[in-house]
């Protein structure tokens, strides 16, 4: 397949709500896979800044990671997501670290 034919023919992924619906039947608002999208960078960004990580949405598909000195990944799933923000920081990511911790809890989203 070449690069653009899937990046315009991104399937959705089992998490998104907007991709089966009858899954997350619980949920009181309308859901859009665009929408779920810009929440999840919005969580991702979130959890990576005390790393220098940015994530931006690329083409609705996949995810652009930036560190801060301008090195780039492009990753389809939020499973790559990780391997790819500890190459970009050049640290190991542990989410159970008491520090990350503590800077989550007084960060706001």
């Amino acid at each position: 397949m070449c690069a653009l034919c899937g990046v315009l023919g991104g399937k959705g992924h089992w998490s998104d709500s907007a991709s089966a619906p009858a899954v997350f039947a619980g949920r009181t608002e309308p859901q859009t896979r665009a929408r779920e999208r810009q929440e999840r960078t919005r969580l991702l960004n979130a959890a990576l800044k005390y790393h220098g990580v940015v994530v931006k949405d690329w083409a609705g598909s996949s995810y652009l990671l930036t560190s801060r000195t301008g090195r780039t990944a492009i990753v389809d799933t939020i499973g790559d997501l990780w391997p790819a923000a500890e190459r970009l920081s050049g640290r190991t990511i542990d989410p159970l670290d008491e520090q990350y911790l503590a800077r989550l809890a007084t960060t706001p989203n």
